[in-house]
Formats: structure tokens, C-alpha cells, sequence
């Protein structure tokens, strides 16, 4: 407040840093494919089960969409990032229509 003015930041710098200067390239692409392989992971246990548990199908698809869009922090890809996006809000949606139903059979 008083005293010498602090340093200029240009505009869009991050005093924290960016997300993609925190995580490079190489571990960007490894927790994409995390998120590729439960997404995957989750559609054949769908297709696979007799009866679907919508808790763990959801929560595995809201975490693969985060791990997702991490990876795309650093590999930016408008497309995906969109699908990702509204792949994560409907897991949520889905996460939490699951939980309020679990604790109405409680």
C-alpha cells in the first residue's frame, strides 16, 4: 500500500503460474489417457452389468472428465474440451441424483 510499487504483471500472468507450467506435457498426456481408460473402464462395466450402479458410474465418469480436461490445460483441443465438459456436468448431475436417491432407501 505504502512504499515502492510491487512488480508489473503483463496482462493474463498468473502470479501462481499457469497450469501448464505446472504440469508438462508428458504428465499431461498420462493423466489424459487415465481419464480415457475410465471412461472406458466405465462404458463396458454399463454394458456389462446386470444392474447398473449409477454411484460408481457416475463418480467414475465425473473423474475421468477431470482428468480430461487437466490434460487438455496443457493440450488445448476446443472439441474435446466442450465434450468434456458437458460429459463432467452430466456425471455430476448424475452423481448427485444418485446419492440423494441412495439416501432416500436408507
Amino acid at each position: 500500500m505504502f512504499g515502492r510499487p510491487g512488480p508489473r504483471l503483463s496482462p493474463g500472468s498468473d502470479v501462481g503460474g499457469k497450469v501448464t507450467d505446472m504440469i508438462s506435457p508428458l504428465l499431461a498426456d498420462i493423466i489424459g489417457l487415465t481419464g480415457t481408460v475410465l471412461f472406458v473402464g466405465a462404458f463396458a462395466y454399463a454394458n456389462a452389468a446386470k444392474e447398473l450402479n449409477k454411484l460408481l458410474f457416475n463418480a467414475v465418469n465425473l473423474i475421468g472428465a477431470v482428468l480430461l480436461l487437466t490434460s487438455l490445460s496443457v493440450n488445448f483441443n476446443l472439441a474435446a474440451f466442450v465434450m468434456e465438459t458437458a460429459w463432467g456436468i452430466i456425471a455430476f448431475f448424475g452423481l448427485v441424483s444418485a446419492l440423494m436417491k441412495r439416501r432416500k432407501t436408507r
